[in-house]
C-alpha cells in the first residue's frame, strides 16, 4: 500500500465536511387550544420575526457553518406553522415523528370516521375535505423534511386508535390509546430535545404534567440542560429565556422585553468554541506509525506487564482513508444491511465519522507516547544522574571525577530539555483533547444508526485548557467538535421498525459493546500486573539498599573485632556507598514511574468500565432474545444512552487521574 502521507487528507475533510450549525426545537399548543386559536395570526408573525432575528444572528458569526436546523414533531398548530416558517427561511427541517409517517398523518388530520382513518393509514385520500386538507398540509411539510419515524408500535397504536373511532363510548380503549400515544409523543420529544441548542415553546404555562404535551416537553428540555425560549401565546411578541426547571415557577414581569443579548449569547455558544477554530485541529499531523523515539513508557508496560524485554514497539495506525474497508467494515456492513436503513448515514459513517475517529485516535496515541514516555525518561535520567555522579567512587577514578560530573550535568540537562519540550509542544494538553475526540467518535455508529444523541446540556465540561501548542485555546473544543460531527450526520431518514431495531442492536451495537468490554478487561489485567511488578521491583531495590548498608556495617564491626582486616571495610566503602545510594534512588524512581502511571487506578477504571459494558451486553442479549413486543425504541434508546454514559464516565475518570499530571521535573 502506498504511504498515504502524514495528513492523509483529513484536514480537508474537516474543512469541507465538518460544519457546526445551530439546532432549534419547536413545541407549542395545538390549533384546538383556545388561546392559540385566538392569536394564531400573531403567533405566526412572531415566529417569522423571531426566526429572521435568529438567522441574522447566526449569519453574523465568523466562519463557515451549516444551515440552521429546526426540529419539529409536526403536530397541528404551532409545530406546523413553525415548520413552514423555517422552510421559508431556507433552514433544514428534521422531524422525529411519534409514529410512522402514514399513521402520524392520519392521527394529526383528526378524521371523524373509521373509513377516513383507514384511508389515510393506507396512504389514500380522506373523503372529508377538511380532514384531507389537514392531511395534505402534513404530507407537504413532511415531504421536505428529514423524517425519523418511531414506527415500532404502529400496529398496536393503530389498533387502539381504530377502536376509539369505531367505539367512541369505549373509555378503556380511549385511555389505552391516549397513554400509548402520549408515551410515543414524549419519546419523539426526547429525540428532539437531545439535538437542540435552544427549544422554542409557545405555551401558556398551565398544564405541565401531560406526557408529550407542550409543558412536559418544556420541563424535559430544561431538565436535560437545553435552554427554552418561552413565548406567551396571548402576547406572542414577548418572550423570555429559561435555563432551569425552577424558573417556571417564578413570577413573570409583564414589562420585561425580549433579551436579545442572551439569545445571541446562546447562539454564539452553540456554534462557536471560544478560543478555538477548525484550523487549529487541521494543524495536527497524523502519521502512520508510532514514534521510534517515544516508546519507553510502553516498554515499561511490556517489561512489567508481559515480561518482554526486547522486540519492536512500533505500532502502525489504521489509515483514515482505509478504515471503512478495515476495522470499520463490519459496522458499515451492518448499517447497510439494516432493513429500511438510510444509505446516507452509512455513507457518512464511512466517509467522514470513522475516518475522523481513526485520525484523532492515531494522533492521540502518538501524543500519549510523547507525554508519558517523556515523563518516564525524566525519571530514568534522574536515577542515572545520581548513579553516574557517584560511579567514580567504586571505579576509583577520583582524578577524573569531573568527567562523571559532566555526564551527570548532561543527564540533568536532558531532564530540563524534555520538560521544556513537553510544555512548549503541549503534549499533555493536546493528548487530552485528541483522546476525548477519538473516544466520543469511537461509539458514534451506535448513536447515529439508532437516532440517539447526548443532549447539549449534558456534554462534559472541561476545567483544563486544551488548546494546541503553547496556547490555551477553548477547553471544551473536543466536545464541541464531536457534538457537531455527530450532529452533522443528523437523524437517519428511516421508519424505525422492530426489524430495524433488532438489526441495529445485533449488528452494530452488540459487537461494539462486547469488543470494548473485552478490551477493558484485558487492559485492567495487564495494568494490575504492571502495578504489582513495579511495586515489587521498587521494594527489592530498597531491600538491596538495606543489605548494602548492613553489609558495610557488619564488615566494619568484623574488622573492629579482628575477624577480618580493618582496611577491608575502608577499601570497600566506596562500593557500599555507591550501592547504598543507587538502590534507593532506583527504587524511588521506579515508585515515581508507578505513581505517575497510576496503573492501579487505571486498572480500576477499566474494571468499572468493563463491568458496565458487560451489564449492557447482557441487557442487549436479553432484549434480543425476549418477546418481540419488548423490543421497542424506548428500550433500545435506554441501552444506547447507558452505553454513552459508560463511555463518558470512563473518559471523566481517566481525566481525573491524569488531569493534573503535567510533564514536570521528577521530585
Amino acid at each position: 500500500m502506498p504511504d498515504p502521507g502524514p495528513q492523509s487528507g483529513l484536514p480537508a475533510l474537516i474543512r469541507d465536511s465538518w460544519q457546526p450549525h445551530l439546532a432549534l426545537g419547536i413545541t407549542g399548543h395545538r390549533a384546538t387550544n383556545p388561546t392559540y386559536g385566538a392569536h394564531a395570526a400573531a403567533i405566526a408573525a412572531a415566529l417569522d420575526a423571531l426566526f429572521a432575528q435568529i438567522e441574522a444572528m447566526a449569519a453574523a458569526l465568523p466562519g463557515a457553518r451549516g444551515a440552521v436546523r429546526l426540529h419539529s414533531l409536526l403536530v397541528d398548530g404551532t409545530d406546523q406553522v413553525a415548520a413552514e416558517s423555517a422552510l421559508a427561511q431556507g433552514w433544514e427541517l428534521a422531524v422525529p415523528l411519534p409514529f410512522g409517517a402514514a399513521l402520524n398523518c392520519a392521527i394529526n388530520a383528526h378524521p371523524r370516521t373509521l373509513a377516513d382513518a383507514d384511508a389515510l393509514i393506507s396512504g389514500g385520500t380522506a373523503s372529508d375535505p377538511a380532514v384531507e386538507a389537514k392531511a395534505a398540509a402534513i404530507r407537504g411539510v413532511i415531504g421536505r423534511a428529514q423524517r425519523f419515524e418511531l414506527a415500532d408500535r404502529d400496529t398496536e397504536i393503530a389498533s387502539l386508535w381504530r377502536r376509539t373511532l369505531s367505539h367512541p363510548d369505549d373509555s378503556t380503549a380511549q385511555r389505552a390509546f391516549d397513554a400509548l400515544a402520549s408515551d410515543n409523543v414524549a419519546l419523539a420529544g426526547r429525540v428532539m430535545i437531545e439535538r437542540v441548542d435552544l427549544m422554542i415553546a409557545v405555551w401558556d404555562g398551565k398544564v405541565a404534567n401531560l406526557p408529550g404535551g407542550t409543558g412536559h416537553t418544556v420541563t424535559a428540555a430544561l431538565t436535560m440542560g437545553a435552554p427554552v425560549l418561552l413565548i406567551d401565546p396571548a402576547r406572542p411578541a414577548t418572550w423570555r429565556i429559561l435555563t432551569r426547571p425552577e424558573e417556571l415557577a417564578q413570577p413573570v414581569d409583564p414589562a420585561a422585553t425580549p433579551d436579545m443579548a442572551r439569545l445571541e449569547a446562546i447562539i454564539r455558544a452553540a456554534v462557536l468554541a471560544e478560543g478555538w477554530e477548525p484550523a487549529d485541529l487541521a494543524r495536527e499531523t497524523w502519521r502512520p506509525r508510532s514514534s521510534p523515539f517515544f516508546g519507553l513508557y510502553r516498554r515499561i508496560e511490556r517489561v512489567f506487564g508481559e515480561g518482554g524485554w526486547f522486540g519492536s514497539l512500533r505500532i502502525s495506525y489504521e489509515t483514515p482513508g482505509v478504515i471503512a474497508s478495515g476495522s470499520g467494515a463490519p459496522v458499515l456492513a451492518a448499517a447497510e444491511a439494516m432493513p429500511g436503513g438510510d444509505p446516507a448515514v452509512a455513507r457518512q459513517l464511512g466517509e467522514a465519522v470513522l475516518p475522523m475517529f481513526a485520525w484523532a485516535d492515531g494522533i492521540a496515541n502518538r501524543l500519549a507516547d510523547a507525554y508519558r514516555s517523556g515523563m518516564t525518561v525524566n525519571f530514568v535520567l534522574a536515577a542515572l544522574a545520581v548513579m553516574v555522579g557517584l560511579a567514580y567512587l567504586p571505579l576509583r577514578m577520583v582524578e577524573v571525577k569531573w568527567a562523571f560530573a559532566l555526564v551527570e550535568l548532561l543527564l540533568l540537562g536532558g531532564i530540563l530539555a524534555m520538560t521544556a519540550a513537553g510544555s512548549r509542544c503541549g503534549w499533555h494538553r493536546r493528548w487530552f483533547a485528541m483522546r476525548r475526540v477519538a473516544e466520543y467518535l469511537r461509539h458514534a455508529p451506535a448513536l447515529l444508526l439508532l437516532g440517539v444523541a447526548r443532549s447539549t446540556g449534558r456534554w462534559p465540561r472541561s476545567r483544563q485548557g486544551s488548546g494546541h501548542g503553547s496556547g490555551q485555546g477553548g477547553a471544551d473544543w473536543p466536545e464541541h467538535f464531536a457534538r457537531h460531527a455527530l450532529r452533522d450526520v443528523g437523524l437517519p431518514q428511516v421508519a424505525v421498525t422492530r426489524d430495524y431495531l433488532r438489526a441495529g442492536l445485533a449488528g452494530a451495537v452488540l459487537p461494539h459493546v462486547t469488543a470494548q468490554a473485552a478490551y477493558h478487561e484485558f487492559k485492567a489485567h495487564r495494568l494490575e500486573r504492571v502495578h504489582h511488578r513495579l511495586d515489587k521491583a521498587a521494594e527489592t531495590c530498597f531491600v538491596l539498599a538495606v543489605a548494602a548498608v548492613t553489609a558495610y556495617l557488619v564488615l566494619k564491626g568484623a574488622g573492629a573485632a579482628g575477624l577480618v582486616p580493618k582496611a577491608l571495610a575502608s577499601d570497600l566503602s566506596p562500593v557500599f556507598t555507591f550501592f547504598g545510594v543507587a538502590f534507593p534512588t532506583l527504587g524511588a524512581n521506579l515508585s515515581g514511574i508507578r505513581y505517575f502511571g497510576d496503573f492501579e487506578r487505571f486498572a480500576a477504571i477499566s474494571r468499572v468500565a468493563a463491568d458496565k459494558l458487560r451489564e449492557i451486553e447482557a441487557r442487549i442479549t436479553l432484549l434480543l432474545s425476549g418477546t418481540d413486543s419488548a423490543l421497542t425504541y424506548a428500550a433500545t434508546a435506554d441501552l444506547i444512552h447507558a452505553l454513552d454514559e459508560a463511555v463518558v464516565e470512563e473518559i471523566a475518570s481517566w481525566q481525573a487521574v491524569f488531569g493534573a499530571k503535567h510533564l514536570a521535573l521528577p521530585a
